[in-house]
């Protein structure tokens, strides 16, 4: 616990440090954006059926002077092969992250580049989420580490980030004996990759954008199973249909995604637990 207090503690720090930054300082830029995806072939830890999700996404990025911030909120829902508590209706969850970026180079006033790597940032932020199955999910994660920021057209950063995580479970089984409800994961490490390259080919315009995260295992599960590693790749090729029919670039973007995910939620073994599932997607930027 000591750990995760310390962890807490700075993560509140950077927080706070980016908060007052933003609200000192105008911002430079920024993008704000609502995304549809939908997909056939997704899956649940305990569930042997693929899933068919709609998720709408609220998005926003900005930057000032001194560092950036990134929003996100999904609202997924499933089709009744998901279902809700007591109902036949397919389940609803909301996924909230948020990550504040502050750049250790302005606040040092040093040249921080180094071959790849254009500048280093301090990332400091959190994930929340709720759905409304019998399992009843409470994600509350909070992050903290430095982000390699790389020289490349678009953007891609590297973070290395250490995590603490607190989750719920609903089951009759996470009460037994032995067992438990609520949990206090141990720390652990995550390494998260996001990226949004543009290109053209044939004149298309086009951008390769997404996330990737390698997790570490996170001690005892609430069923008393020690957790794997986890794997979640998310990539997406959008077409920038925004300049064809609006006669404007980067508003309306279209496109596949794909979602590879091992060892969902840490689970070690059991159906469900992997993910291969394309997606149509589609962005309308403001």
């Amino acid at each position: 616990m000591k750990k995760a207090n310390k962890l807490l503690a700075v993560s509140a720090m950077a927080l706070t440090a980016g908060v007052v930054s933003g609200q000192a300082q105008a911002f430079n830029w920024s993008d704000t954006f609502i995304g549809y995806r939908y997909g056939t072939e997704f899956t649940e830890p305990g569930n042997t059926n693929e899933i068919r999700k709609h998720v709408l996404t609220l998005g926003h990025a900005s930057g000032y002077d001194y560092g950036q911030n990134f929003f996100n909120l999904d609202m997924l829902q499933s089709d009744k092969k998901d279902s809700a508590s007591g109902s036949d209706s397919g389940a609803t969850e909301f996924y909230l992250t948020y990550r504040h970026q502050l750049y250790i180079s302005k606040l040092l006033d040093a040249d921080l580049s180094f071959g790849p790597v254009k500048d280093v940032s301090l990332t400091a932020g959190f994930d929340l989420n709720t759905k409304n199955t019998t399992f009843a999910p409470r994600k509350r994660m909070f992050v903290v580490g430095p982000t390699f920021k790389m020289d490349v057209p678009g953007f891609l950063d590297v973070s290395l980030l250490a995590a603490y995580e607190t989750n719920h479970c609903g089951l009759p089984a996470c009460g037994a004996a032995g067992n438990t409800n609520d949990i206090d994961f141990d720390p652990y490490y995550l390494m998260n990759i996001a990226w949004g390259i543009p290109f053209e080919i044939g004149g298309a315009p086009l951008r390769f954008q997404g996330f990737a995260n390698f997790i570490t295992s996170k001690g005892d599960n609430n069923f008393g199973n020690e957790t794997k590693p986890e794997t979640l790749i998310r990539p997406a090729l959008m077409l920038d249909v925004g300049r064809y029919v609006l006669g404007r670039d980067n508003t309306l973007r279209v496109g596949v995604g794909y979602e590879y995910w091992r060892n969902k939620f840490g689970n070690p073994s059991g159906p469900g637990i992997d993910t291969d599932a394309w997606t149509l997607n589609a962005q309308w930027h403001f």
